[in-house]
């Protein structure tokens, strides 16, 4: 089983930044694509970045040249991904929520982010 708790979200003006974090415990040796998704009220979940254990990253389109996500398999216990946040627009806001896959497929709770125009 996998536990995923996530960090980093807030409030923040446009322009701004903010760096989320999402570190993954207990059986991790087989999650292989980490990533990172929103959702907007009233709006479908999104793909905002993944990034798999060879470090190949894929982002969604309202994202590129802003959001830049990056992982950490350093410690043994613990997976880390982050989410790097720049030039943050009204319209990300949003509950963030990780995501890792490999054989399991498991969500954190979310994390807020809202970005005050």
């Amino acid at each position: 089983q996998v536990q995923l708790v996530e960090s980093g979200g807030g409030l923040v003006q446009a322009g701004g930044s903010l760096r989320l974090s999402c570190a993954a415990s207990g059986s991790i040796f087989g999650i292989t694509v980490m990533g990172w998704y929103r959702q907007a009220p009233g709006k479908q979940r999104e793909l905002v970045a993944t990034i798999s254990s060879g470090g190949n990253t894929e982002y969604g389109d309202s994202v590129k040249g802003r959001f830049t996500i990056s992982r950490d398999n350093a410690k043994n216990s613990v997976f880390l991904v982050y989410l790097e946040m720049n030039s943050l627009k009204f319209e990300d806001t949003a509950v963030y929520y990780c995501r890792v896959r490999g054989g399991i497929n498991v969500w954190g709770q979310g994390t807020q982010v809202t970005v005050s125009s």
